[in-house]
């Protein structure tokens, strides 16, 4: 059942995008709902992802402080430079989702 959980979320990860930008350029208001799930999909499982390998860069480096705290200066600098990575890989999902915005925009208010 995990494995089956594995599968079908890497392939609503993947699959929901690409339908979304192999869409006509042309599209009427009822087709553009689907650029409004793709953002909310695309920031959503960035922000989830970002958010769990956070907790898990910290927790780990924590544990290892803990164990020995004499090392908290040489593991505090690779922890927030691996942060820092994890975060922008969940701003560039915030800009492809606000790239397309962009396609639904014409159609808020009309």
């Amino acid at each position: 059942m995990r494995n089956i959980t594995k599968i079908a979320s890497f392939l609503f990860t993947f699959l929901v995008p690409a339908i979304v930008l192999a869409a006509p350029a042309e599209t009427s208001g009822s087709e553009r709902s689907i650029y409004g799930f793709a953002m909310a999909v695309a920031i959503g499982l960035a922000a989830l992802g970002g958010g769990l390998g956070q907790g898990r860069a910290v927790a780990s480096a924590l544990e290892g402080i803990c164990r020995n705290p004499n090392s908290a200066g040489k593991v505090l600098v690779p922890m927030l430079l691996g942060l820092a990575f994890i975060e922008s890989l969940v701003i560039f999902a915030l800009i492809i989702a606000f790239t397309l915005g962009g396609n639904i925009a014409p159609t808020i208010g009309g």
